[in-house]
């Protein structure tokens, strides 16, 4: 007989003590969660250094330094963002690496490219990039204050009659070129003034637009080019391999980290003619070999070359795959790039880039 016959039912006032003893931990359980959603929750905002341009700029630094001063603003923004989606996130120093820190990297990037546009045509400035980037916090979520003002940015006129620079509450870029006749060919644009994207910051972000210049483009006798000279048939998978890589016209000491901000962010420049840059190369994995591959995927292996060599006489370099990671058909590339990770651009349309590509079977 099962033991359960045997257990003395409660009474009614115990039931109803139980009960009661419930929905008293509910309500209380309850009103814990009702005061952590009504205690404060405000964001701290970002509090930055103004950065102040306080040289004559020349005309032809002009555009890009408003946008670099805009830019400085979008970024104090855009942490203001981000401080009011992740509250409550993240352990006592997310804010600082997750934010403070890139921040502070975005602003050095940028407030150097100030310096460096200006210094292209005039004196390069000092505006103390080191001592401006980094920002702190209003706890009480204050109103964020901005890294430059129409008052502390505005420029003054350049010699030689150049523009000024108005701050950032300006006009952005002189306003829109969509439709400029140019050597009688009507065009889209020249510039981001027509693009309803965000600006550009250097890092490694799509639906973004570049203002970066192109450019120097030499000759075409002294444009580069690059071929792959030797590559195996067919490989093992997991089995390290190399590729020979042969580049003519192209100096090698030009590489700017794009993790840190470095990617289309300089303009192409040559040395005696011939572009300043490196030379990526990279095998990626076909899943077909009948119709275009999906341009996304990170590579199975990717390497960029900037080993101080290089110039007008063709040389080869020797790549070290360490293997690939599985079986099939292998896309292995080569294509040269400029300080700024760009193709070099070539004086005529119908000359070949330096690019080049192989097949390889992986067993």
């Amino acid at each position: 007989m099962s033991r359960s016959r045997f257990i003395k039912p409660r009474s009614k006032n115990a039931r109803r003590w139980q009960i009661g003893a419930v929905a008293a931990v509910a309500v209380a359980l309850v009103g814990v969660g009702l005061g952590v959603a009504s205690a404060s929750t405000t964001a701290p905002t970002v509090n930055c250094p103004p950065v102040k341009v306080n040289v004559a700029v020349p005309a032809q630094a002009k555009a890009e330094v408003q946008w670099n001063l805009q830019l400085l603003n979008q970024q104090i923004a855009e942490a203001n963002k981000r401080l009011a989606s992740t509250v409550g996130q993240g352990g006592n120093n997310f804010i600082q690496n997750a934010i403070l820190g890139p921040l502070k990297d975005k602003r050095f990037a940028t407030i150097s490219r100030i310096e460096t546009a200006i210094g292209r045509n005039a004196p390069k400035p000092n505006l103390n990039a080191a001592g401006l980037a980094a920002c702190t916090l209003n706890q009480a979520g204050g109103a964020a204050q901005t890294s430059s003002s129409a008052a502390a940015t505005t420029v003054a006129a350049a010699p030689g009659g150049g523009a000024g620079v108005a701050g950032p509450a300006g006009s952005a870029l002189g306003g829109s070129d969509a439709g400029k006749i140019v050597n009688g060919q009507a065009i889209l644009t020249d510039t981001c003034a027509d693009s309803k994207l965000q600006l550009f910051d250097g890092f490694q972000n799509g639906n973004r637009c570049v203002s970066t210049q192109f450019g120097e483009v030499g000759t075409d006798v002294n444009n580069p080019s690059l071929l792959i000279t030797q590559a195996p048939r067919s490989v093992a998978v997991n089995t390290p391999f190399t590729l020979k890589v042969s580049t003519r016209n192209l100096v090698r000491d030009r590489f700017l980290a794009a993790g840190k901000g470095g990617y289309y962010v300089e303009s192409s420049v040559l040395t005696n003619g011939l572009v300043r840059g490196h030379f990526h190369t990279a095998c990626r994995m076909l899943s077909s070999t009948k119709l275009a591959p999906a341009p996304d995927p990170v590579p199975a292996f990717f390497v960029a070359t900037e080993d101080t060599k290089g110039g007008a006489a063709p040389d080869v370099v020797t790549i070290q795959v360490p293997g690939l990671p599985s079986a099939g058909t292998a896309q292995c590339a080569s294509w040269a790039g400029d300080g700024s990770h760009r193709v070099p651009m070539m004086q005529r349309a119908n000359q070949t880039p330096p690019i080049d590509a192989v097949r390889i079977q992986v067993r």
